[in-house]
């Protein structure tokens, strides 16, 4: 190997030791995050919440309003047609 190949070598190394390292630490952090949502999921249910509701309205608050109105509207409807509403 030449010395600039082996400069060449030793840069991309070091880069992609330092990518790899940084995808562990949000790793870390992600496993993190999800431990204090299971935490306070579970105080949330110790006060009488239901978390499968709550999680539902979550999920509702990152949609569009217009996308949730149409598809209530067509629930709705199909409940109608089932003598369900």
């Amino acid at each position: 190997m030449t010395d600039t190949t082996a400069d060449a070598y030793s840069v991309t190394a070091a880069e992609l030791r330092q990518y790899i390292e940084q995808f562990e630490q949000l790793e870390a952090e992600k496993k993190d995050l999800a431990e204090r949502q299971k935490e306070l999921m579970a105080d949330a249910k110790g006060r009488g919440y239901d978390t499968k509701v709550l999680r539902k309205i979550i999920a509702l608050r990152k949609r569009d309003k217009d996308d949730i109105a149409e598809e209530e509207a067509v629930l709705e409807m199909y409940k109608a047609a089932l003598g369900m509403a």
